[in-house]
């Protein structure tokens, strides 16, 4: 990610702002020991995968005003934590001319403040039962010093650019989601009776890290039998049953950017009547509502589509009187948009335009069965319709039942 995407990012951004409205996002901060990985909307505007860093924007009266905070290089620790980046690397690779140093911070924006009117942040969900988050932290001298600034959530002015993905944007997804699809495949593969659920998610963590990616998207969920009843399974740690269905709801991450897959499997080779009959119905339902992916068809007409079949489906099973009792066993939504956020910026009333990247994943959970179907696929809305970027993971029962005869 370089100057030539990010300077556009911020100009539009920028651009949105009434007079004396300024911009401030904090970059994620690095825990010991640990991986680093960027907060998402810093890196969308800066580029930069620096640790503790401030971005600040402000559109002024005689133009806008931009400066970038970083961390002062300190020799001493270079052999503990390495060198850090200096101010000029920083400014070629972001574009940003008023570079300056962390510890700046608050003398620079005190500056600002008596003109400033409202602060956009990356300040988070605000609740009363959580503490505050750093960048709402970093903030409460503002809000306490000058009481006429208003201090909001980005959400609100970034969600329209974040929404819509541009062709640099959609390699970075296709690359993990293709990073996720041949991982998959390794798992298919390999993946024997009487293995536990966490061997499945270390052969596709090592796929992960073998394909030069660093993180997941999300946390993976491996559920095996009655685990996919689970919506949100995550702790991965059953062994596999004979004659069990697994259902792996996965996504590799790549330059900040997470696919998001879920693919089922019988661990023993081939379905069971009963698990054909429910996955056919979730594998229907998927086919359709991807079809009737367009620009401005509103996302919640899709979800509810999804309802009214899945609900034909399950009386037609025997396993509801009435289609309208749907959520007994299909009880989450139809989809959400996809980008640097598992669950990107844009809500279940959006209405889909051209560069949208949409989840489809609709499922049947039946915990009395031991027994969950979900089929998840990652799509683009483009000018003529969609593309399905998932399209190369396979998802047929034909298709998934020869793989797995050919597993050695």
């Amino acid at each position: 990610m370089n100057r030539e995407i990010t300077m556009p990012r911020r100009e539009k951004l920028l651009a949105s702002l009434s007079e004396n409205e300024a911009v401030v996002i904090f970059a994620a901060s690095v825990g010991k020991l640990e991986k680093f990985k960027q907060e998402n909307n810093f890196l969308y505007l800066t580029g930069l995968n620096i640790p503790d860093a401030i971005y600040f924007g402000m559109k002024g009266a005689k133009g806008n005003v931009e400066h970038l905070f970083i961390q002062r290089g300190i020799p001493e620790r270079e052999v503990w934590e390495g060198k850090m980046m200096d101010l000029g690397t920083a400014a070629e690779t972001s574009g940003i001319r008023g570079m300056k140093y962390l510890d700046e911070f608050e003398g620079v924006l005190s500056g600002y403040c008596p003109a400033i009117q409202t602060i956009h942040a990356n300040i988070g969900n605000l609740e009363l039962s959580r503490p505050l988050s750093y960048p709402m932290f970093r903030l409460l001298p503002v809000r306490e010093r000058f009481p006429h600034i208003h201090i909001k959530d980005i959400s609100e002015l970034i969600t329209p650019l974040r929404k819509i993905k541009s062709d640099w944007e959609i390699q970075q997804l296709q690359r993990a989601i293709d990073v996720t699809g041949k991982g998959i495949m390794d798992i298919w593969e390999t993946a024997r009776v009487g293995m536990y659920e966490y061997e499945l998610e270390a052969m596709l963590f090592y796929r992960i890290q073998k394909s030069g990616l660093k993180h997941w998207g999300f946390t993976p969920i491996i559920a095996s039998g009655g685990n996919a009843a689970t919506l949100h399974y995550d702790k991965n740690e059953c062994q596999i049953e004979a004659g069990q269905l697994v259902l792996m709801d996965v996504g590799a991450d790549y330059m900040n950017y997470s696919a998001d897959i879920t693919r089922c499997f019988p661990i023993s080779g081939t379905f069971s009547e009963r698990q054909k009959q429910v996955y056919s119905a979730v594998l229907k339902t998927n086919k359709e509502i991807t079809s009737m992916i367009a620009p401005g068809v509103k996302l919640m007409d899709l979800h509810l589509r999804s309802r009214e079949i899945i609900g034909e489906e399950l009386v037609a099973m025997g396993l509801l009187d009435n289609a309208f009792e749907v959520s007994k066993y299909y009880m989450h939504g139809l989809g959400h948009f996809l980008g640097m956020d598992t669950h990107d910026l844009g809500g279940r009333d959006a209405v889909l335009e051209p560069g949208n990247v949409i989840t489809v994943e609709p499922g049947i959970y039946i915990p009395e069965e031991k027994l969950g179907v979900r089929i998840e696929d990652d799509v683009l809305v483009t000018e003529e319709g969609y593309c399905v970027l998932s399209q190369n993971i396979p998802k047929e029962i034909s298709e998934i039942e020869e793989i797995l005869s050919a597993r050695s």
